[in-house]
């Protein structure tokens, strides 16, 4: 993959559009398409917005090299899951699969919205 698909996998992947990234880092929607395009070389401060908004790996970001997610999001993300097992774990068979079907319908409507931007 290239630093171009990188990007538009990973903002895709967090629920940001074009749009919604520009204006976290502070900079124009045309920057983030440019760079998803492969048009222009991402400056080192955009580069760094980019990685910190989306908590990511600047190394894998430029060149592929290393975990996408930054050891800290890795973290965050394991324990989230471990939280949600241990409340989970306490609940029917039947609750459990409701919580499952909110969280797949949740999936289904942020996939949605993005294959609409």
């Amino acid at each position: 993959m290239t630093i171009s698909e990188r990007l538009k996998y990973v903002r895709k992947m967090r629920g940001f559009t074009q749009e919604s990234l520009a204006a976290a880092i502070g900079a124009s929607r045309g920057v983030i398409t440019n760079i998803e395009y492969g048009k222009v070389e991402p400056q080192p401060l955009v580069i760094r917005a980019i990685c910190e908004t989306l908590h990511i790996n600047e190394q894998w970001l430029i060149n592929g090299n290393g975990a996408m997610e930054t050891l800290n999001e890795t973290e965050k993300s394991s324990h989230i899951l471990s939280e949600i097992y241990n409340s989970a774990k306490e609940l029917s068979s039947e609750e459990q699969d409701f919580i499952l079907d909110m969280i797949k319908t949740f999936q289904k409507h942020r996939e949605n919205i993005t294959d609409d931007k």
